[in-house]
């Protein structure tokens, strides 16, 4: 069992940053070969993904973010973090992480709020 732990979250203004950080339950072995994953959400949509780190390190994003948004983890901490840079109001969402492996784990998410 994997249990994930989202935190960073908060109140920023367009144009500032955040990094937010997810904290694994898993063994070392277990963690680093999850595919981790970014969602967020907002109220009446369905979740979307954000990017991605593969267990080498690779990294994927969806357009909006790219260029402002940086996926990276340490395997050593057990940890992932997204780095969100020139953040927009359409930013604002609710922030979970994700572990893909045999079976898929959920954090319980953090909220993002970007004023304008």
């Amino acid at each position: 069992q994997v249990q994930l732990v989202e935190s960073g979250g908060g109140l920023v203004q367009a144009g500032g940053s955040l990094r937010l950080s997810c904290a694994a339950s898993a063994s070392g072995s277990i963690f680093s070969i999850l595919t981790m994953d970014w969602y967020r959400q907002t109220p009446g949509k369905q979740r979307e993904l954000v990017g991605s780190i593969s267990a080498a390190g690779s990294t994927a994003y969806i357009d909006p973010v790219k260029g402002r948004f940086t996926i990276s983890r340490d395997n050593a901490k057990k940890m992932v973090y997204l780095q969100m840079n020139s953040l927009k109001p359409e930013d604002t969402a609710v922030y979970y992480c994700s572990g893909r492996g045999v079976n898929t784990y959920w954090g319980q998410g953090t909220q993002v709020t970007v004023s304008s």
